[in-house]
């Protein structure tokens, strides 16, 4: 049932960023996510109080972590993929994600079976390829002061961040247990919120969206806090190594829609990474 779950966060993780890709070629990237953050946060504010649960102090911190890796993921994302090359970022981001709470749950004494271990891998290929595919004709950006693109040791540092920051957030929330309910969520919630309002302080951007950006980051917001859901659900109710890397798999939602919705051509290396996926997710969920 976990691995259901997860296979739901993925889903709408994807969707989520679809529409705030969709969102910020409308719109400056920094208040879409403000915008987006900020709504999902109302969303759990809402939810959270209608369970029973009372969190503990260490359970709110681990909450608040997890937004803290997440704001800081995405804006080293972000920095990597505007000031380098593509093709180097979005690989070394995905291979990093998952591997990170994989490490951990095996330090931790999980302990999957040996074709769930190799559904593990093949899950981590799968998004290497996918997000490869997505890079691959991108040439790197220049800076906004008509500078030079980051060094290449950088870019890497970069992108190493950036998957380390998002692996931490998968397992930072995977230290919160049931009685907590939704409440660490409000405290991720919150802190990503903050990181991005000072983001946007610190340029002086406006949060304002155009009509069309605004309805994709209201969807997308929604769509997230109910990833962070179905995320939470699936990880409490199972292990860390296999929760996280069926989630890690979201960029195959993102690519799926962007094909269908904005007939995106699939790449050979996208393709390759879409029947990679489908066999981690069978070794994976045949060994539960």
């Amino acid at each position: 049932m976990y691995l259901l779950l997860a296979l739901a966060a993925a889903a709408a993780y994807g969707a989520a960023d679809f529409l705030g890709g969709v969102a910020a070629r409308r719109s400056p990237v920094v208040a879409v996510i403000v915008v987006s953050q900020a709504l999902a946060l109302a969303l759990v504010l809402v939810a959270a109080p209608l369970l029973a649960a009372v969190p503990s102090r260490t359970e709110l911190l681990w909450g608040a972590v997890a937004g803290l890796a997440y704001g800081v993921g995405l804006i080293l994302l972000y920095r990597g993929l505007a000031f380098g090359q593509m093709s180097v970022v979005a690989p070394i981001t995905g291979i990093c994600a998952p591997s990170l709470p994989v490490l951990f749950g095996l330090m931790s004494g999980e302990r999957p079976g040996a074709w769930a271990l190799a559904g593990i891998v093949l899950a981590i290929v799968a998004i290497v390829l996918i997000c490869w595919g997505a890079a691959g004709d991108a040439p790197p950006a220049s800076s906004q002061d008509g500078g030079e693109v980051a060094s290449g040791r950088t870019v890497v540092l970069t992108a190493l961040g950036a998957g380390v920051a998002m692996g931490l957030f998968f397992i930072a929330l995977a230290q919160t247990h049931a009685q907590a309910g939704l409440w660490p969520l409000v405290a991720t919630r919150a802190v990503t919120v903050a990181c991005y309002l000072l983001v946007a302080a610190s340029r002086q951007q406006s949060l304002r969206l155009a009509p069309q950006a605004l309805r994709a980051a209201l969807a997308g917001g929604a769509l997230d806090i109910g990833a962070n859901t179905l995320y939470l659900l699936s990880v409490r109710g199972g292990l860390l190594s296999l929760a996280a890397t069926v989630t890690s798999l979201y960029p195959i939602t993102t690519v799926l829609l962007a094909s269908v919705v904005l007939r995106e051509r699939l790449r050979r290396p996208q393709s390759l990474g879409l029947a990679c996926a489908a066999a981690a997710v069978l070794l994976i969920t045949s060994t539960r």
